[in-house]
């Protein structure tokens, strides 16, 4: 059976989970769970996406993030294929790290409470998974957003605002803090198995008339702010806009783009380019600057960087 296709738009917001193959961890100590944050910290300057929530877990993650731009599919290709790829090299593996597609959940972000019960669900997952105990406050979990949301070191990437303003925290400051602390704390201890029934199941999180604002997307009928021109512009579009910019300055065509050597040095210069500003494949900036295969252009970039 074909898979559905993904629902993208600029501004979604989703919530994101993904298992490690065969419910494998996906990290095996700190050092490991550090790389992970580091490389969705490069996604999200990458992508332009906001993180509202995340929870790295045993052998899984949470991500509520938003997508200004609308590239959830390239932004989460080139994340966790990334990822996968500085896991297996520090470990010597081979092969998949995560277990199949990952679920994405388009959430209503216009402030009627479903992001705070969708960011809710994530903080609190180690507490529900026991691993804090009870008599612990929740921020005694390191991997999670929920200590930033406290006032500690937080990263550019991790937007705040619109969940203290669903939890009613108007200022961030110490004594808003505070407030946010007291009341997750409290959901804590009052949360029951089915209040989060609607985030595990289904394919969105919204009221009546967001679902139906995305039914209509889906059979092609956008509403009226889908439609202004710099939000059509997909992942692969910027890329292009990216190679066609180099062209131009390098003076070539697309005949003598073809025609340069694979490891021209000035196509090695463009494709690195592409991917620390783009979450383009090295398949695709292979294919499109005619340098073969993508392991080979990968190799070719790290080269000339550690020379």
């Amino acid at each position: 059976m074909a898979r559905k296709p993904r629902i993208e738009y600029p501004g979604a917001i989703y919530h994101v989970l993904n298992r490690g193959d065969r419910r494998e961890p996906i990290c095996r100590d700190d050092q490991d769970r550090a790389a992970f944050l580091k490389t969705l910290g490069e996604a999200c300057e990458k992508t332009g996406w906001q993180i509202h929530a995340y929870v790295l877990m045993g052998n899984h993650f949470h991500l509520v993030v938003e997508t200004p731009r609308g590239n959830l599919v390239a932004g989460m290709q080139w994340f966790m294929g990334t990822y996968t790829a500085r896991f297996n090299r520090r470990h010597k593996f081979f092969g998949h790290l995560f277990g199949g597609r990952y679920k994405a959940l388009v959430v209503d972000g216009s402030g009627t409470g479903y992001l705070k019960t969708v960011c809710d669900y994530v903080h609190l997952n180690p507490a529900r998974a026991r691993l804090i105990p009870a008599e612990k406050k929740l921020s005694a979990y390191p991997w999670s957003s929920y200590p930033a949301y406290l006032g500690r070191k937080r990263p550019p990437w991790l937007r705040v605002d619109r969940l203290l303003g669903e939890h009613r925290v108007f200022r961030d400051n110490p004594a808003g803090r505070r407030q946010f602390a007291r009341q997750t704390e409290e959901r804590r201890r009052a949360a029951k198995a089915r209040d989060w029934q609607a985030v595990r199941r289904g394919w969105c999180l919204g009221a009546k008339e967001f679902k139906q604002e995305l039914l209509e997307q889906m059979e092609g009928r956008l509403g009226p702010h889908h439609t202004l021109p710099e939000r059509q512009e997909t992942e692969e579009a910027r890329a292009e806009r990216l190679v066609q910019g180099e062209l131009r300055r390098l003076g070539w065509t697309e005949e003598e783009l073809k025609n340069r050597k694979k490891g021209d040095k000035q196509k090695v210069a463009v494709a690195r380019q592409l991917r620390e500003e783009t979450p383009m494949t090295w398949r695709w900036i292979a294919q499109r600057l005619w340098m073969g295969a993508g392991g080979s252009v990968a190799n070719g970039v790290r080269a000339r960087e550690n020379k």
